[in-house]
């Protein structure tokens, strides 16, 4: 090839690649798209991704089929996403544990930021502190006098080391200065099922799965987690507002792709979500169960994770935290 000749296909190469990308961007979606979903079915990242799978996959003009690939704490499913072809065809969804887990597992199989491109948030849902109805705090006050006054005494059951319901105690803890005892078991269910027999004391269930045991007096509602009281439950007050000033906790939710995907599928995924979580049909049906929409732009979604990487960081390694 002449010197001329090579010159100017190099000078061309970028804008035939921006063109390629373009084009790609504009057949997109052209064939199922595959969300990983990184725990069992039932549980509440797969109920949101199940609830927003129809509307975001009309918005595109496509299709999304959900994969439960569950294991490691959320790990092994987030981890098949990061290793998948950057293509926009496998994305994922994750809760808050996306930046609660580089902080307690001693091994990653994957960057958090490195390895991952942020579509948008999705939703946010609130917890709720319950106790036994026989356990004598009845309120957030009288709960953390009795605490005080007995360091170590009373416990708490979570649906294990690292799980959203760990990290609400281990939050509410670091906020009251009290010594309450973890007990982990084997996923929520379990744990708020003990709960009710008085088996521990209390514990910090997704206010959902919560609500139907508390209606029918299982359960005690103290306060739920969250910033503002929960439409599920509207007589139960904040913690903040009912004696802890400064706690709050949400788990959120959170899409993401491999990093490398073209920045128009991106857009264009990011796009058609917001579309979705905007429909009213949507967005009554998501809130009726716990979820609050919460669209972003694909750099707020990043900004997010960066900040709560930082924020969990602070408190696992406060609290000697880990997931063994």
């Amino acid at each position: 090839m002449k010197r001329s000749s090579f010159i100017a296909a190099v000078f061309l190469l970028p804008l035939s690649f921006g063109a390629a990308t373009f084009a790609a961007a504009e057949n997109y979606p052209s064939r199922p798209i595959r969300m990983v979903v990184p725990y069992a079915p039932g549980g509440s990242a797969d109920i949101v991704a199940r609830r927003i799978s129809d509307e975001w996959a009309k918005a595109l003009g496509g299709s999304i089929y959900i994969e439960n690939k569950a294991g490691a704490g959320g790990n092994i499913g987030v981890d098949a996403v990061a290793k998948a072809e950057p293509d926009g065809y496998t994305i994922g969804l994750q809760t808050v544990s996306l930046a609660i887990n580089p902080s307690i597992f001693r091994k990653m199989p994957y960057d958090t930021l490195k390895d991952l491109a942020q579509i948008s948030t999705v939703a946010t849902s609130q917890h709720v502190l319950v106790v036994n109805p026989n356990f004598a705090g009845k309120n957030t006050k009288d709960l953390l006098a009795l605490a005080k006054a007995n360091p170590g005494k009373f416990n708490y059951g979570s649906a294990g080391s690292g799980s959203t319901f760990h990290m609400a105690a281990e939050l509410f803890k670091s906020v009251a200065n009290v010594d309450i005892a973890h007990v982990p078991y084997k996923g929520g269910g379990p744990a708020m099922i003990d709960t009710i027999a008085g088996q521990v004391d209390m514990c910090f269930p997704v206010l959902s799965a919560a609500a139907p045991h508390v209606k029918v007096g299982k359960l005690n509602a103290i306060g739920v987690t969250g910033p503002k009281r929960s439409s599920l439950m509207p007589d139960v007050p904040t913690l903040a507002e009912a004696g802890l000033p400064g706690y709050s906790f949400e788990t959120w939710f959170i899409v993401f792709a491999p990093a490398g995907t073209p920045k128009p599928v991106i857009d264009k995924l990011n796009a058609a979500l917001a579309q979705a979580l905007n429909n009213p049909v949507l967005k009554e049906k998501m809130v009726k169960e716990g979820f609050d929409p919460e669209p972003s732009t694909p750099i707020q979604a990043q900004a997010k994770l960066t900040k709560e990487l930082a924020s969990w960081s602070k408190l696992i390694k406060e609290r000697g935290i880990t997931a063994e």
